[in-house]
């Protein structure tokens, strides 16, 4: 793996919104990247960005980016980034991701639309980077095939908190059989203006449009394995066509049940696992797997690891959102209140901060670890 000798330009696609501001906010002082070109809708193009912005973030805005032109979100006003970061709306993502990939240039969105696609990665960057060898296939697929063009996703910001402590232990005991996750979710989550006040304060919201349904099957393509199997489509690398098949790769059954609730970031969620070795590990023995848990992106020099994937709190009563949530930045993940279940085996609390490792952070790790690995060349 070898690290960037000169700055790497990139774009920001919705550059204004919640998630974009926080890829500036992280990307202003990246030791790689350089922000080259920002993105946004009709009524924010040909503004300077400070002017088209409605800045939420805790800090200001960065000083490089202020008088940025905001550009439209077409690949030909991108052609000299090297990396695209998307935290477009679901609503346009596809399209417009689609032709960014089209036009060879390496898309790491933190949108949903291309999550099921069996050919892109879904990749959290503590988990799974391993499943970086499906872009070559991915862009086999195009006929001349890409060179340099893909699509990679990162999970929902619920799935990728508690994604990390079932992967560690995985890692540690075997497989799960079964978890159960109740999120109590921040409203950052919902993007601005999100949900109204009169809804979210003195309140819980039991639900939110299709975020159990995100949580039970993202689980099990990140956690699965690539499949080869024969098909039509074979043809496009000399016979083997490899796929995510997130279903028949992973044993794991997952319910979800998803709440929001007044914090504005930091999701907090409470699990419950099954192991399928038996008899399971205790819970003196989860804790000491988790605190020791070294995922292969800490180790890659990439510049937005944590120092610590999962920070394991003694405390009877932490993680807590307030307390927890900007530690290391929000690129780690918290996890307290480890003891036994007695309906499965195991239950913890995990806080992960939605807008950094749940959404940026990812994306980010995620682009660090294609230029390591050759995947973006630089």
């Amino acid at each position: 793996m070898q690290q960037p000798t000169s700055p790497v330009p990139v774009g920001i696609l919705g550059a204004t919104g919640t998630v974009g501001q926080r890829f500036i906010t992280l990307l202003s002082t990246h030791p790689w990247f350089t922000i080259h070109a920002l993105g946004a809708s009709p009524r924010s193009v040909g503004k300077a960005y400070k002017d088209a912005v409605k800045w939420k973030q805790t800090t200001p805005i960065p000083h490089i980016v202020e008088g940025i032109v905001v550009k439209t979100c077409e690949a030909k006003e991108f052609q000299d980034c090297k990396i695209v970061f998307s935290g477009l709306d679901s609503d346009v993502a596809g399209e417009i991701e689609e032709e960014f990939r089209a036009a060879n240039l390496a898309v790491f969105s933190n949108s949903k639309n291309y999550r099921k696609d069996p050919n892109v990665p879904l990749i959290v960057p503590l988990v799974n980077p391993s499943h970086f060898s499906m872009i070559p296939q991915q862009q086999a697929l195009f006929s001349p095939p890409l060179t340099s063009g893909f699509i990679v996703t990162n999970a929902n910001c619920s799935t990728t908190g508690y994604v990390i402590p079932l992967h560690a232990l995985e890692k540690a005991f075997g497989p799960l059989e079964a978890a159960l996750v109740t999120t109590m979710q921040a409203i950052s989550g919902a993007g601005y203006p999100g949900v109204a006040s009169l809804d979210i304060m003195d309140n819980v919201v039991p639900y939110i449009s299709g975020e159990e349904e995100k949580i039970e099957w993202e689980t099990l393509k990140i956690l699965g394995g690539v499949a080869e199997s024969d098909s039509t489509e074979a043809h496009a690398i000399g016979g083997v066509l490899k796929s995510f098949d997130m279903h028949s790769q992973h044993p794991l059954r997952v319910s979800a049940s998803c709440n929001r609730v007044p914090v504005i970031d930091g999701h907090t969620e409470c699990v419950s696992v099954r192991f399928h070795r038996r008899p399971p590990p205790s819970p003196q023995q989860v804790r000491e797997a988790l605190a020791a848990f070294t995922p292969t992106a800490q180790t890659s020099g990439a510049p937005s690891c944590p120092r610590h994937a999962i920070v394991v709190h003694e405390e009877p009563d932490r993680p807590q959102p307030r307390l927890d949530r900007y530690f290391q930045d929000g690129a780690g993940v918290s996890v307290g209140r480890i003891r036994q279940c007695q309906v499965l085996d195991i239950k913890f609390v995990v806080l992960a901060n939605n807008v950094s490792i749940g959404a940026a952070t990812s994306s980010i790790i995620n682009a660090e670890l294609a230029v390591l690995k050759g995947v973006v060349r630089v």
